[in-house]
């Protein structure tokens, strides 16, 4: 399956309301979709960096694809995915967007979803969390933002401790039925205060808790999760670590994947693999991307397969963008339904 052409385009997209976390402030999501034509078919593929996540930068993101890009004209699409596989320099944002392109294209020609293409064992549906933003005094009045979904996601860490654990108890006396809290903390305390907040809200439906600590290390993470027993996540740290030496012997109980910052859906599934053989469950979340880059995590979801079923991924992000690229999954009750070809269905960019 030779490539006839291939492009890369720039596109801004503006949010409604501030993404606000201890990492910064995003009031755009700036990218550019990968477009590989082979065959009659076009490939898309979404390269959106995001510094504060772990990716490389623009400058660095639309250098990489200037030289990268072009060179795939009259090239094999599979060929192309194994040098991906081969390593190399090229950033995880750049490498995301080129292998969904290609994963796009070879997976059409199959007549399959790229789901089915990364595991034929993929389910066909995926239940995700909401993602309210920060806990701040008028997080209950976004409660009915929800939309159905029993998580729901808010980022801690911008206000003292004390603040939020009152705030979070008001908000367990207020939530409907059934419902469960997974906090963020974006690396926002240290050791000492992360688990008087774990022990202050112990009694709250909590889901889950992300990255608790400003500096995380193997034997503070291991000491907050032997001493609660909610979950605690990594996400934004997991590339810091040594990933054979941390799965030897899980600290926590949790590793969140974002397709975007580890590279792609492939790398993030050998990831998930390798995780749930050492018995840690797995989630899949997008960096508030566009409609392709937000379907790009809902396959690899899909494709964790059953593993994947119990868990609520982060996928309800693109209701915080004012524009989009193409439509974005829609979500009936929590759960996102696949449909069988293409990254994005009956898309028209």
């Amino acid at each position: 399956m030779l490539i006839q052409s291939s492009r890369f385009i720039p596109y801004r997209l503006p949010l409604r309301r501030p993404w606000i976390s201890r990492h910064g402030r995003l009031d755009w999501r700036e990218g550019w979709l990968v477009r590989l034509r082979a065959e009659g078919l076009e490939g898309i593929g979404d390269c959106a960096p995001l510094p504060e996540a772990g990716t490389e930068t623009l400058a660095e993101a639309v250098s990489w694809l200037q030289r990268l890009i072009p060179a795939t004209a009259g090239r094999d699409a599979a060929e192309l995915l194994r040098r991906l596989d081969a390593g190399g320099p090229i950033p995880p944002a750049v490498r995301c967007g080129l292998e969904t392109a290609l994963l796009d294209l070879l997976s059409q020609r199959q007549g399959i979803g790229i789901a089915r293409w990364l595991n034929p064992d993929a389910v066909a549906e995926v239940k995700v969390n909401a993602n309210l933003g920060v806990l701040d005094d008028t997080v209950l009045d976004r409660l009915d933002e929800a939309g159905g979904c029993p998580v729901i996601k808010l980022k801690l860490g911008l206000a003292p401790a004390g603040a939020e654990i009152k705030r979070l108890r008001h908000l367990g006396e207020r939530l409907p039925a059934g419902s469960r809290l997974r906090l963020d903390g974006n690396q926002a305390w240290g050791l000492e205060e992360a688990l008087r907040l774990m022990d202050a809200v112990k009694e709250l439906p909590i889901e889950s808790i992300e990255e608790p600590l400003a500096v995380p290390h193997i034997p503070g993470l291991r000491r907050l999760q032997e001493s609660s027993p909610i979950p605690i996540t990594l996400d934004e740290s997991l590339p810091r670590f040594d990933l054979d030496a941390l799965l030897n012997n899980p600290p926590v109980r949790r590793i969140c994947l974002k397709p975007m910052v580890l590279g792609g859906a492939r790398v993030a599934l050998r990831i998930a693999r390798q995780a749930q053989g050492a018995g840690m469950e797995t989630l899949v979340t997008t960096s508030v991307d566009s409609a392709v880059g937000v379907w790009t995590a809902v396959h690899l979801a899909a494709a964790l397969g059953r593993a994947g079923t119990g868990m609520a991924h982060g996928l309800a992000t693109s209701q915080w963008l004012a524009e989009d690229l193409a439509r974005p999954p829609r979500i009936e009750n929590g759960v996102v339904r696949l449909t069988k070809s293409g990254v994005i269905p009956n898309s028209s960019l």
